[in-house]
């Protein structure tokens, strides 16, 4: 893509994410994370109007009546996109790649960041760090997100999501908002390195599938090419017998990033190619609402 072809994606782009924000998913996103991020400000003496349960009993008793700890909301969230460009993304079976899909997600996220005047940063990450954009607010960053996750600069192919976490704790001086956008087929465990960083921040895996890599679509006989290693493969798929296995494949592998993210305490939200990304968001913003009465 040139610049200009770049510059109408992201005006594009733009004008579909605001319309989205505005009809759905702003007051999810409001309710769900605005004053998770809160700070001490100071102790006073307890009225009827005050809830019993912030009543500091450690104060209380000291000075023989109710005194409560007051709390002030954060005045900003931190959210931090990352993306995972390795060459797996590239793929796409229907009628947009994965990684397409992700920066539509990616972009909805950062606009309801922005519409809450919250920070949002972005990290596009292979087995490297192929971009990292400090958190900040305003549309003009906003736009500069989308236009980065356009230009498709990366330089590896392969996929390395414990090195990505590991890059953003060093860089994330407050606690955060992580979603976490890939296909995660990394053949490096990443598991510890998620508990971890979960447990400093709030990190959401955001799961893209093509169909055709959770279920073989019917009987063919094809080469294959692994993006990311490049080693070829001539397969001859025939049956119900072929179609069982891969799918008993799919299933050990995905199943086992399930079993990680549930390990790890990390929320997922899962979105295929083909179908409609906002419902699966919206749906988790929902789930968090009604979790946190």
């Amino acid at each position: 893509m040139n610049t200009k072809e770049i510059i109408a994606q992201v005006r594009r782009i733009e004008i579909k994410t605001r319309r989205i924000v505005d009809d759905i998913t702003a007051g999810a996103y409001h309710s769900v994370f605005k004053g998770r991020g809160i700070e001490f400000e100071e102790v006073r003496e307890y009225t009827p109007e005050d809830d019993v349960r912030d009543i500091d009993w450690n104060v209380t008793a000291r000075m023989g009546s109710p005194f409560i700890k007051k709390y002030v909301e954060e005045r900003e969230l931190t959210v931090m996109i990352a993306i995972d460009a390795s060459a797996s993304t590239v793929f796409g079976s229907r009628d947009k790649t994965k990684n397409e899909r992700a920066i539509e997600i990616a972009s909805l996220l950062a606009f309801s960041a922005i519409r809450n005047n919250d920070k949002v940063g972005l990290m596009i990450f292979t087995d490297k760090t192929e971009l990292y954009l400090p958190p900040r607010s305003g549309r003009t960053h906003g736009l500069r997100l989308i236009r980065e996750m356009l230009a498709d600069k990366k330089k590896s192919k392969g996929t390395n999501i414990a090195e990505a976490l590991n890059r953003m704790m060093k860089m994330l001086r407050k606690r955060a908002v992580i979603f976490l956008i890939s296909d995660f087929l990394d053949d490096k465990d990443f598991s510890k390195r998620l508990a971890v960083a979960n447990k400093r921040h709030d990190v959401i895996a955001v799961r893209i599938l093509d169909p055709v890599e959770i279920r073989w679509p019917g009987t063919a006989s094809v080469s294959l090419e692994d993006s990311e290693s490049g080693k070829r493969f001539d397969l001859f798929m025939t049956g119900k017998a072929f179609s069982d296995k891969y799918a008993k494949q799919a299933l050990d592998i995905h199943g086992g990033n399930e079993r990680t993210f549930k390990r790890a305490k990390v929320d997922l939200i899962d979105i295929k190619c083909g179908d409609d990304f906002i419902k699966p968001l919206v749906g988790f913003f929902r789930r968090r609402e009604q979790f946190q009465r």
